[in-house]
């Protein structure tokens, strides 16, 4: 989710205007509940003989069209917008956008939708020891107690003994929580001059371009047959998917998030993102039939409870810490799952 960062001397979520908090707590859950019907719908299509760059290139360029406005009123309104933001926009497009959707899918294609989700949800906790390593400063013990506790949640939702688990699949899991922590470096530098939906619109057409490039040169093989998927126990034609997760789990979930932001603030929206975690594992249990063990249920859960602990010192308030400080960086909304 692109959402504006919230500065340091933003109101509290108490002088907001209770009519203001609750539809922004509804935009906020809707926002993940869009997102996390992405992994579930696609998955079928690519069990079916639809190849990943076929399924990421029509997501991308239908989202990336239908959000296209926003980036030509940002350039209508600033002259040089592009020549100022470019490389901000390539790079959100590169790593971000493509980046973590290649490496989530692929992981999807090896594991359950959930898990993969779960391990990419690290990302908050990757991003503290980049922050440590950068800054030289040593995270509060809070911080610290929350990254090991997600760790102990990673390693039992992995299973290792268990026969679910995938080194390869864990790996590129970890490769998107990498992409979606430079999303959180970029976040910080949304504001009116660069709007949300604009860095948007223009991240996505840029992975849709790279993908189109990687695919026309056979980097990236592309097939996308006219097939029926069984989801829920219906057969559907391919195209009921992909509209519905380019129109509703990308553009939609883009879209409630940045207007959610603001009614409840960047902290309390990086807490109800997470739900975008256990909607995915209700659609894959809806719509797939996979249900994860006992013992991964409790790794996620204990995924949860370190990136909670972890947010929860970061984004406390203080009086002489600066909005881009190392808590700024950490605080950044969470990024959603392709």
């Amino acid at each position: 989710m692109v959402a504006p960062s919230a500065a340091s001397t933003a109101p509290t979520l108490s002088a907001r205007p209770f009519g203001a908090q609750r539809s922004g707590l509804v935009l906020a859950l809707a926002s993940a509940l869009a997102f996390a019907s992405s992994g579930p719908f696609v998955k079928p299509l690519l069990e079916e003989g639809w190849t990943l760059g076929a399924a990421l290139l029509v997501r991308m360029g239908i989202a990336g069209i239908i959000l296209s406005p926003a980036l030509v009123r940002a350039m209508r309104a600033q002259r040089g917008f592009m020549r100022r933001h470019w490389r901000i926009i390539v790079l959100f497009g590169l790593m971000p956008v493509l980046g973590t959707q290649i490496f989530f899918f692929s992981a999807m294609q090896r594991m359950p939708v959930a898990v993969a989700l779960l391990i990419e949800y690290l990302a908050p906790v990757l991003l503290v020891a980049w922050v440590w390593l950068r800054t030289r400063r040593r995270p509060s013990r809070l911080v610290l107690w929350g990254t090991a506790v997600a760790v102990v949640g990673l390693v039992l939702v992995v299973d290792v003994s268990g026969s679910s688990f995938d080194l390869f699949g864990t790996v590129l899991a970890l490769c998107a929580a990498v992409c979606v922590c430079v999303y959180f470096v970029i976040s910080e530098r949304v504001d009116d001059e660069l709007p949300a939906l604009a860095l948007s619109a223009g991240g996505l057409l840029v992975g849709a371009v790279v993908m189109a490039v990687l695919c026309v040169s056979g980097l990236m093989p592309f097939a996308a047959p006219d097939v029926s998927i069984v989801l829920g126990g219906l057969d559907v034609a391919w195209y009921v998917p992909m509209l519905w997760v380019a129109a509703v789990g990308t553009t939609v979930g883009y879209a409630l998030g940045v207007m959610a932001v603001p009614r409840i603030g960047s902290r309390l929206a990086s807490f109800v993102v997470l739900s975008e975690v256990l909607f995915a594992l209700g659609f894959a249990w809806l719509f797939l039939s996979e249900v994860p063990a006992p013992i991964q249920f409790a790794g996620g859960a204990l995924i949860l409870v370190g990136v909670v602990l972890v947010r929860l010192d970061a984004g406390a308030p203080t009086a002489d810490a600066p909005s881009t400080g190392v808590g700024a960086a950490v605080t950044s909304p969470v990024a959603p799952a392709p």
